[in-house]
């Protein structure tokens, strides 16, 4: 297991979130050493699809990318729509984008890339739902279980170039995982 203990990653998240992308992610991160903070749009606690809830740490309006390492978008419909149209949240993953820091995102997480401008010549997953908005934002879809673009080798005219992480759904966390501990700890 990589040692993210000298990493501080964000998980940027609203009510509506899908318990397990969100707990089970920050475990993940802690046990292998790393800083999670929840970022919301609201300093109230936020509550999961099955109850989980967290009190944010921070708020998107006072946060920006170099706060933090990585960042970790979880799935949740609600959750996904409600960050979606929150200007803050949308500029914060603009800019780990555009500072090429690792950012991994599940589900319906995936679908703020699209209003981040940060999809132009990359590959990615996400629940099935999403794959004509990606599309149309300028990915190219694959259906995996986890898919890692390293940014090594995106396609011309990428917009952006860093650790770019995506699943599909929280049947898929496990791998997804994984993932987060293998390349955000580089």
């Amino acid at each position: 297991m990589n040692d993210l203990s000298k990493s501080t990653v964000a998980i940027l998240a609203t009510t509506g979130f899908e318990d397990a992308e969100v707990s089970q992610v920050k475990y993940t991160v802690e046990k292998a050493g790393g800083r999670v903070l929840i970022v919301a749009p609201q300093d109230s606690i936020i509550t999961g699809k099955r109850g989980t809830a967290y009190t944010p740490d921070m708020v998107t309006a006072d946060v920006d990318a170099a706060s933090f390492h990585g960042l970790i978008l979880p799935g949740g419909v609600g959750n996904a729509d409600q960050l979606r149209v929150d200007a803050a949240a949308v500029a914060l993953v603009k800019g780990m984008a555009d500072a090429a820091k690792p950012i991994a995102a599940i589900c319906h997480g995936v679908w703020i890339l699209t209003d981040a401008d940060v999809l132009h010549g990359r590959t990615v997953t996400s629940s099935p739902t999403l794959r004509t908005d990606l599309v149309n934002a300028g990915a190219t879809w694959v259906d995996e279980e986890v898919h890692v673009d390293d940014g090594s080798d995106v396609a011309e005219g990428a917009t952006t170039t860093g650790v770019l992480i995506t699943s599909r759904t929280k049947a898929d966390v496990d791998a997804f995982n994984a993932a987060i501990v293998e390349n955000f700890g580089r």
